[in-house]
């Protein structure tokens, strides 16, 4: 693959996932803002995007194990992964991390106010990526699975209540900017997720944790913003 500066970001993180640590490395969103190109995103962080390049032809060209090919998947076994992985995923580590964020507020709030605020944000991503989830497995997800079934049938697909499933998906995409924006805060107020020198376990443990999270998250919105979501529109197309 030879890169060029007029890529977009999106769809090369989709061919090849590996590319994710460039972008990663440079600060650059390939999830939620993965509709723009090289060039764009390097020029709005003031990045010499030469040297993006060079490191994704470097990442490209080196040899090693090839990144899962999500974009071969069928549109089905991508849904079922997303909501078995990713969702389980959010669920879990919410219930998890909540409690470690209460306690280090508690012990360690006084010297480091910016918890609070971290806490707040991260309570919020909870409660709103649980709404999010649901009406992905309860409304979208299940419109994906029949174009999947129509296509595999060769069958008519009936127009859903809500019209096109560019209808959800646009609503999915702003709830992923949301989060996304909401992640970088928490980066930011953590310091990339670094302990100061007066951390104790738990608080460096909580941060761990935090940046786990938000490298999932980056992958999930991935999967769907750049992969799932642009197929199914695709696929609604050619059987309508």
């Amino acid at each position: 693959m030879n890169i060029q500066e007029n890529q977009i970001i999106g769809e090369l993180v989709a061919k090849d996932y590996r590319t994710a640590s460039v972008f990663k490395k440079y600060g650059i969103d390939f999830c939620c803002q993965g509709n723009r190109t090289i060039s764009e995103a390097c020029e709005k962080k003031n990045i010499d995007s030469e040297s993006v390049v060079i490191d994704l032809d470097a990442l490209i060209q080196a040899r090693g194990e090839n990144a899962v090919d999500y974009k071969s998947w069928p549109l089905d076994l991508l849904a079922d992964y997303i909501e078995k992985k990713h969702h389980r995923y959010v669920q879990e580590k919410t219930a998890e991390i909540i409690p470690y964020l209460d306690k280090i507020c508690r012990v360690h709030g006084a010297h480091h106010p910016e918890l609070f605020e971290i806490n707040e944000h991260f309570n919020a991503t909870a409660g709103e990526l649980a709404k999010h989830m649901k009406k992905e497995e309860l409304i979208l997800f299940p419109i994906v699975r029949k174009l999947a079934k129509a296509k595999q049938e060769g069958s008519k697909m009936v127009a859903p209540p809500f019209g096109s499933i560019q209808n959800p998906i646009n609503a999915m995409m702003d709830e992923h900017s949301t989060e996304g924006d909401r992640f970088r805060k928490i980066e930011e107020l953590s310091n990339n997720y670094t302990p100061p020198q007066d951390a104790c376990n738990t608080y460096g443990v909580t941060l761990g944790l935090l940046k786990e999270f938000e490298q999932d998250l980056h992958l999930h919105i991935h999967l769907e913003n750049n992969i799932l979501f642009p197929k199914a529109i695709e696929l609604e197309k050619e059987l309508s």
